[in-house]
């Protein structure tokens, strides 16, 4: 006769092997076949069985609170904890240009609507702008890449706090309003459990945070871990000064790399960036050579405009873990808008080798190729790049650069092909509107450029192009005064653009003789 594995020790075997669902329904099982362990609902459980599946659908729709940092259209607009309203040079991370170091020039590097150079490595926060009113923010394209939640509840902490309804079709497997929280705050390995639980799969801040004040008052405020998971509630529910108090508590008592990083977070959603950096240099004293330190550096820094010294930080990255794939994408991108093409595809290569196969890598490869005049890679590179495109976004950039290795190699056919064909896959791709504009430009089509222009112009206010195309064809055609209110447009977002200044001089010359 055959001998079968004991039920949880087999759940306990999928759980080590990160096979949750598997797991999960092997203890509802056990639990079926053992009423007499169930959940009671004024007793703390002691069933093993049930602590597993708590801990299995806790795993399931885990998300590491330090890299995911969601920030709703309305925070960021009714944010009651500014320092000042205008912020000393190098001192904010809202205000577009109060970075130290000199930044890369907007005719060389594209900027975010927040003023910052693209970053060579997507973050979260970091691609979706900061608008200035809830106007702009609503007419933000709301793609996959740009879409923002009106308020981060909104967003990914309702969609994970349904995750309970679809474990268990009756209803979630643990009725949290019912529990009795200071009961399980006494049993410390069972009120952690049930802490992340109802943090992570519940969704549910409120309760989470009672029961961890229960539990830390219970160990006499002993246990630096409870206050890290108080301190993550008080961000969760946007009280960050009393997060930065359990944080600090929590570091005082036990130094923990995380703790440092939590810290940090905190310090940057105050738009203190300085403070936070003065926090991750104290870590790097206590952990010497930390990657996730020097990255949260770097992060700051290049938010900052400081690119050069970002550029350092991922270079002390890359010398204690040499296969980091944010550090190696940032320099690269560097290098490339630094007008070192040959030193980002080394880098871009690293990256292939390591075995990272998608669209992005092969476009910014393709580039590369063709900014390095290394043609016999480019259109290769492109046509990988396009097979991979696993969105309609991604299909649009890479025509998008095609338009400009056409416009390169001085096919102007091509060109307008290939950015009809990025606006037929995204058509709030308002650089394929300006360059087709200049395109229809230079075909003498004046009124369908126009038309071109103030559509891209409509769709990123951001950019610069647009203004001072529309205002050299303003000029071209004799309408001066729509000329200079469109190069001063232009001025306004890019001050350093001479073109913009020189148009500007030679119409306030021409108003002068009239």
């Amino acid at each position: 006769m055959a001998l079968e594995m004991d039920p949880l020790l087999h759940a306990l075997s999928y759980f080590r092997r990160r096979k949750f669902q598997l797991c999960s329904d092997l203890c509802s099982q056990v639990l079926e076949k053992e009423p007499g362990d169930q959940v009671m609902r004024d007793r703390c459980p002691t069933n093993a069985s049930w602590c597993l599946k708590m801990r299995a659908l806790t795993e399931m729709v885990y998300v590491d609170e330090i890299e995911v940092d969601q920030e709703g259209i309305a925070e960021m607009l009714l944010d009651e904890n500014a320092i000042a309203q205008v912020a000393r040079p190098g001192t904010s991370l809202k205000i577009p240009g109060t970075g130290h170091g000199a930044g890369p020039s907007k005719a060389i590097r594209p900027v975010t609507q927040t003023g910052r150079p693209l970053t060579g490595f997507v973050r979260p926060s970091t691609q979706a702008g900061r608008p200035g009113s809830i106007e702009q923010a609503l007419k933000t394209p709301r793609t996959a890449h740009t879409a923002r939640p009106m308020t981060s509840a909104s967003g990914r902490y309702v969609r994970l706090g349904t995750a309970s309804m679809l474990t268990n079709p009756d209803g979630p497997f643990i009725n949290v309003s019912q529990l009795n929280l200071n009961n399980y705050a006494q049993k410390p390995k069972l009120a952690k459990a049930l802490f992340e639980y109802i943090f992570h799969h519940e969704s549910d801040v409120k309760n989470a945070l009672d029961l961890a004040a229960y539990a830390t008052q219970h160990v006499q405020f002993k246990d630096w871990w409870w206050k890290v998971q108080i301190g993550k509630c008080y961000y969760r529910l946007g009280l960050y000064r009393e997060a930065e108090t359990q944080f600090k508590s929590a570091l005082r008592q036990q130094d923990m790399v995380d703790t440092v990083l939590y810290l940090a977070k905190v310090y940057s959603r105050l738009d203190q960036p300085l403070t936070a950096l003065n926090v991750f240099k104290q870590g790097l004293e206590r952990f010497p050579g930390e990657v996730s330190l020097l990255c949260g550096m770097a992060r700051i820094h290049e938010e900052m405009n400081n690119i050069s010294t970002a550029a350092e930080c991922y270079k002390d990255v890359l010398k204690q873990d040499n296969t980091h794939v944010e550090a190696i994408a940032c320099i690269a991108s560097n290098h490339f808008y630094s007008d070192q093409p040959e030193i980002a595809l080394r880098f871009y290569r690293r990256l292939l080798q390591m075995g990272i196969y998608n669209s992005q890598l092969f476009n910014n490869l393709g580039l590369c190729c063709f900014y390095a005049q290394q043609y016999d890679m480019i259109l290769s590179s492109f046509e990988r790049a396009l097979s991979l495109a696993e969105s309609e976004e991604q299909a649009a950039d890479v025509w998008y650069n095609l338009g400009h290795v056409a416009v390169g190699i001085g096919d102007r056919n091509l060109a307008h092909q290939c950015f009809k064909l990025t606006l037929a896959n995204n058509n709030d791709h308002a650089e394929s509107y300006n360059n087709l504009a200049v395109l229809e430009m230079q075909k003498g089509h004046i009124e369908q450029a126009r038309v071109f222009l103030q559509t891209a112009s409509s769709i990123a206010p951001h950019m610069y192009e647009p203004h001072f195309n529309f205002a050299v064809l303003s000029e071209k055609v004799g309408d001066l005064q729509r000329s200079y209110i469109e190069a001063q447009k232009s001025k306004e977002i890019f001050p350093e653009h001479v073109d913009s200044q020189q148009l500007i001089n030679q119409l306030k010359q021409h108003f002068a003789r009239l």
